[in-house]
């Protein structure tokens, strides 16, 4: 009998209980490892089906900076004459694209992620906060491409590399927490009011002007300059095209209280953004 029994207890389908947590335990990051075969399937899922049944396909990832730097280019380049010091005004801008068209598309897919994967969510449990995440590994692909053809614009112009490259991927970093942090609160209100989405086109678009993507940061007067720190992204724009182009930028004339302050405005908006997604994720297979 107490082999029986033993043998009932070993075969004994193990049960998972599913309940609502609250705090910093509720944030449960070691569930996305869990699951990252999950998160692998989701990025891989977008990437397909953004460039399925194009007629460009992944040229589009080429074609789309290429464009607007040869926009940009005859607007703000040649027409304006904006300053970039000893920089190729093409260069100088497409240095900004590039994290800036990263960061726009991770936004973009990680505020309307959670409505766009209803049908997964109200039918299979899983840490919801892969489906934000995804939207923001998803665009790396996109950001390989466009950086490697930066790299050929930079031969072009002959410029050299420096040691300031090594911080690349800290900027990287920067603007992937960025578009996480706020994707995670877009996300989460996205679930309850459905204006997010239509509001995310616009908020985009102003939020590229309010960033020095075509123009230096030095163009705004000095006693406006601390509005700097309320956009992690001016770093972040700054910091490529200084770690790139290794010319002197309008980083180098940043102080550092502003990028401390910018550090800042991500990490609370990062994790108040989990906090928040953690908390009301138990709604969402409801309202969805």
């Amino acid at each position: 009998m107490i082999d029986s029994a033993r043998s009932l207890t070993a075969y004994r389908t193990p049960v998972v209980i599913i309940q609502p947590t609250r705090g910093w335990a509720a944030l449960q990051l070691r569930q996305i490892w869990q699951y990252h075969e999950l998160l692998y399937f989701l990025v891989w899922r977008d990437v397909k089906i953004r460039y399925k049944q194009t007629a460009l396909g992944v040229m589009w990832i080429v074609l789309q900076p290429i464009i607007s730097m040869i926009v940009f280019s005859g607007l703000f380049g040649a027409l304006l004459n904006v300053p970039t010091g000893t920089t190729p005004y093409p260069l100088f801008v497409y240095a900004g694209l590039v994290p800036w068209n990263y960061f726009a598309g991770s936004l973009s897919r990680s505020s309307t992620g959670l409505v766009d994967n209803a049908n997964l969510i109200t039918k299979v449990y899983f840490p919801r906060v892969i489906v934000p995440l995804s939207g923001v590994l998803a665009g790396l692909i996109d950001f390989g491409v466009s950086i490697s053809v930066l790299a050929l614009l930079m031969l072009v112009y002959h410029v050299q590399l420096t040691f300031a490259i090594l911080l690349l991927p800290a900027f990287l970093l920067l603007a992937m927490a960025t578009a996480l942090g706020f994707g995670l609160w877009l996300s989460a209100l996205n679930v309850r009011y459905r204006d997010i989405k239509q509001l995310m086109p616009f908020v985009v678009q102003i939020w590229m002007y309010v960033t020095p993507v075509v123009y230096g940061a030095t163009l705004i007067p000095e006693k406006y300059r601390w509005l700097l720190a309320l956009n992690p992204m001016t770093i972040v724009v700054e910091g490529f095209r200084w770690t790139l182009l290794g010319t002197s930028s309008s980083f180098e004339q940043v102080s550092w209280g502003i990028v401390v302050i910018s550090l800042i405005v991500v990490g609370a908006t990062l994790i108040s953004g989990i906090v928040y997604f953690r908390n009301t994720e138990r709604t969402f297979a409801d309202i969805v």
